[in-house]
């Protein structure tokens, strides 16, 4: 019998970093670098800040596939981290995807990690971790959200995996940390009361500065009545923090809540372009 070599099958990879510094009242660019599927590209703004736009050039994520982004705002910088395009995260014929981010805030800096959702397929399997280190005085916005199928195409999550870890510290001193697991029937615990209650779509907001409380009033207004969203503000390691947590039926009713809390958290800017286009 003639033997057949067993060859493995391709696998996406891709490492990107960003280091942001402060010159002349404008924000310039320490460090870029790209490897692999990881791009990272950087609109013109028309402000202080900077906006970095991070592409998967493989047009997806599957099983076995490797995503590292490292990126660093330097002392007084403002910088808004979004993605090109919802990431799809396809079936797994076989192992589990891996994506991980790291992010460091310097003094008086401020970062707004704004990716768009993540978008998991029937039998989708990843893994998923975020990794922040702040400044005493520096701030932080985090939203991700992630889609179990797409609603409009007739799409189900029947089973899968997905794991979601955050280690956000400040000073060096931990102030929020959270493990998030959806795994084997992805339906059926979709379908509990207390895990989605039957929706298709879910985030987390996270905001660390000094004026949480001012922010509070309204972002709680803007939830007032929807029956699968909290917001929650306390105090951690010295450290003012505000989390939110929404569901909706499908992406398209959770973008319609998440915009204005992005914006009023962003002092009324509104989410970066490409979410838009």
């Amino acid at each position: 019998m003639e033997d057949r070599a067993i060859i493995a099958p391709q696998r996406a990879w891709g490492k990107g970093r960003l280091a942001a510094k402060s010159q002349g009242g404008r924000m310039r660019v320490a460090e870029l670098y790209q490897e692999g599927c990881a791009k990272i590209r950087l609109p013109k703004t028309f402000d202080a800040s900077m906006e970095a736009v991070l592409i998967n050039s493989s047009g997806g994520v599957t099983g076995g596939d490797r995503l590292n982004w490292a990126f660093e705002a330097g002392e007084g910088t403002s910088l808004t981290l979004t993605t090109q395009a919802c990431e799809k995260i396809y079936k797994a014929s076989s192992g589990t995807a891996d994506i991980d981010t790291r992010i460091s805030v310097a003094a008086r800096a401020r970062v707004d990690w704004l990716p768009q959702e993540t978008i998991l397929f029937d039998r989708a399997s990843l893994t998923r971790s975020l990794e922040v280190e702040l400044a005493d005085d520096a701030s932080f916005l985090a939203v991700e959200a992630v889609l179990l199928g797409r609603k409009a195409m007739g799409e189900v999550v029947h089973t899968g995996l997905f794991r979601d870890r955050w280690r956000i510290s400040s000073g060096g001193r931990p102030i929020h940390a959270e493990n998030l697991a959806l795994g084997n029937d992805v339906a059926d615990l979709a379908a509990r009361r207390a895990v989605l209650d039957g929706a298709a779509a879910f985030a987390t907001l996270l905001y660390v500065a000094r004026d949480c409380e001012a922010m509070l009033t309204k972002l709680r207004g803007l939830l007032d009545g929807r029956a699968q969203s909290g917001v929650s503000h306390n105090r951690v390691g010295g450290r003012d923090k505000i989390v939110a947590r929404v569901a909706a039926a499908d992406g398209f009713a959770l973008r319609k809540i998440l915009l204005p809390m992005i914006s009023h958290l962003r002092k009324d800017a509104s989410v970066p372009k490409v979410w838009t286009l």
